[in-house]
């Protein structure tokens, strides 16, 4: 890290996700290259932190020491929630090693991601069109869960909950994103992912523009444009269209991220800014992406 000099605001801090080393779900996709590398290049290119992923220690004293040995920090980490179907009881179960993990690590948001309503079988293998939608009748029961588990998570780890809209889960799109959060209370944060907002058919702005109080979180990925537009009219499925690289890294795509850097500004926003993107490391290099990536970031918070 030492000598890249940052242009973000003070309390502003840039990590990168280890999904450019190596995919958490397909497991061949940089299946080859080493945790050490991951963090090594991750260090060297400038950011401050990482995600936490797949091949990552989840003893916290293993984890400290090996982040430490990078000078980096943890961001946060994914948990797959389920209380579209389940108590905020049993979820509280549930996360209590993931929390408890991340709390050990210093981190204040975990970021969550809902899969109880996902297409049964292999969910990110099915066309897109297939993915479940919640009916509008479960919704406020749904964010009334949200906003409990929330409380207790921030009462018992000291965590916000940082809530992720995805592709094929049952925050995909604008309205759906906003029924759900027009009903949540405070407690519940939103992670904002500038790629899942274009991917899903609208422009991450408006989501600021709507929920720019609620955001925790940021995930900074681009989106190769046509690409995207040959996975929706084949409606491939998700996991075809990370294979044939329709997410890519901030600059290297079709969004405009000075909105974002805008927001960042003059919002008061403090906390993890996250580069990020899901592709195939066999044919986009992980560390000239990042180190891309990086650039491109500290140049639209200069301009």
């Amino acid at each position: 890290m030492t000598g890249h000099i940052t242009a973000l605001p003070v309390g502003v801090r840039l990590a990168v996700s280890p999904l450019s080393w190596a995919n958490d779900v397909l497991e061949d996709l940089g299946a080859d290259i080493s945790l050490e590398t991951c963090l090594r290049d991750a260090a060297e290119s400038g950011y401050e932190g990482i995600e936490l992923g797949r091949k990552f220690p989840r003893e916290a004293g293993a984890l400290r020491s090996l982040l430490d040995s990078h000078r980096l920090a943890l961001a946060s980490g994914w948990h797959s929630g389920e209380l579209a179907e389940r108590s905020v009881d049993d979820e509280m179960k549930a996360v209590a090693g993931h929390a408890a993990l991340l709390r050990a690590m210093d981190c204040k948001v975990m970021v969550y991601g809902e899969v109880a309503m996902m297409t049964p079988g292999s969910p990110l293998d099915a066309p897109m069109s297939q993915r479940l939608r919640m009916p509008a009748a479960e919704v406020a029961g749904y964010a009334g869960r949200l906003t409990d588990f929330a409380g207790r998570l921030a009462a018992e780890y000291g965590l916000t909950l940082a809530y992720h809209h995805h592709l094929m889960m049952v925050a995909e799109t604008f309205d759906e994103i906003s029924a759900i959060f027009d009903k949540t209370g405070s407690a519940a944060g939103l992670l904002l992912d500038t790629g899942h907002c274009v991917a899903g058919g609208f422009d991450y702005a408006r989501l600021i523009d709507r929920f720019g109080d609620r955001v925790v979180h940021i995930h900074l990925k681009d989106i190769r444009g046509p690409i995207i537009d040959e996975v929706r009219a084949g409606d491939m499925s998700f996991n075809a269209g990370v294979r044939r690289g329709m997410f890519t890294v901030p600059g290297d795509g079709i969004i405009d991220f000075k909105p974002l850097a805008r927001f960042v500004r003059d919002s008061g926003y403090r906390g993890w800014l996250v580069v990020e993107a899901e592709q195939d490391p066999a044919v986009a290099e992980p560390r000239p992406a990042v180190e891309r990536a990086f650039k491109h970031v500290q140049a639209n918070f200069r301009s």
